[in-house]
């Protein structure tokens, strides 16, 4: 038993904010020392990329992300981040979004009860953000003697969290909640050349890749491309018919022969006509726990 005048210590709550204009992350910092004055940022970068470096070194429990930052946006940064985060050293972090007020976007958020900050911050809806916070992180606190099993119910839980604020936010986190009216049937597509654009028909299409200003389309024996972001061409896709596994890959379900697991734990797929594995992000890997 420890002595009477002395107490056990306690791990400081930590949290980074991520916002291109200094002015605002000033003011939510303000704000947050008032309304959570336990809560300690220990970082304030401008970008997406420093957003994410700086969270797997400091690991905080709080993530505030601008949607919108050079290089790399909030959406992107997020994405990236939850395949990185080394969940075996600190569960993963809790994610707010920081955005402009946006009518649909706040209704959006609302309805789901997702956590957002708007722009310029506004006390009354911050204080409703931390609220959340504190309840989120009590539920997925560990225990003192954690069970494989519970550790890895928790990480689910704030993946699960993730892909909901993500779809939410019109992010790679998330996939349309019902078939289109019109799936794509076609695709105008450009060879790998560029001089010539081809019409390929979608059910030919195993897997579509983001590449730089591009998207790759690949078929079991071709490979063009297009220019539309991947984020606008999945409301174009039949859900069903095509799974988001990564932030950057979209495959054909039915073209899905193998699922593998790596050393690390990792899973790939193996698509029928391809001789390549397809990285599937921890976001992802729910799909495949039936296999």
């Amino acid at each position: 038993m420890p002595p009477n005048d002395q107490t056990m210590p306690t791990t400081a709550l930590t949290a980074l904010i991520a916002e291109d204009e200094p002015l605002l992350a000033q003011a939510l910092q303000a704000e947050l020392a008032t309304a959570w004055p336990e809560l300690q940022v220990v970082a304030t970068p401008r970008d997406g990329r420093s957003a994410v470096r700086e969270a797997l070194r400091l690991l905080p429990q709080v993530l505030f992300f601008d949607i919108r930052m050079p290089g790399l946006d909030g959406l992107a940064a997020a994405a990236e981040l939850a395949d990185s985060w080394p969940a075996d050293e600190a569960p993963m972090p809790q994610l707010v979004f920081v955005t402009a007020y946006d009518e649909y976007a706040a209704r959006a958020f609302e309805a789901e009860a997702i956590d957002y900050v708007l722009k310029p911050v506004q006390p009354e809806r911050l204080r409703k953000t931390v609220a959340r916070l504190r309840q989120a992180l009590a539920a997925v606190a560990p225990s003192p003697s954690p069970s494989t099993a519970s550790a890895d119910e928790a990480l689910e839980r704030t993946l699960a969290q993730w892909r909901q604020v993500l779809g939410a936010a019109g992010g790679s986190g998330g996939a349309p909640s019902s078939t289109p009216a019109a799936p794509l049937r076609m695709i105008a597509a450009s060879d790998a050349g560029g001089a010539t654009v081809r019409m390929v028909p979608i059910d030919e299409v195993l897997y579509f890749e983001a590449a730089d200003k591009y998207l790759r389309v690949l078929t079991a024996t071709q490979e063009y491309l297009i220019r539309t972001p991947l984020k606008q061409l999945l409301p174009q896709l039949d859900p069903d018919a095509f799974w988001q596994v990564h932030r950057a890959v979209v495959v054909r379900s039915a073209a899905i022969e193998a699922v593998h697991r790596d050393e690390a734990g990792k899973l790939h797929l193996a698509l029928r006509g391809r001789a390549e594995k397809i990285p599937v992000s921890r976001l992802y890997a729910h799909l495949f726990r039936a296999m």
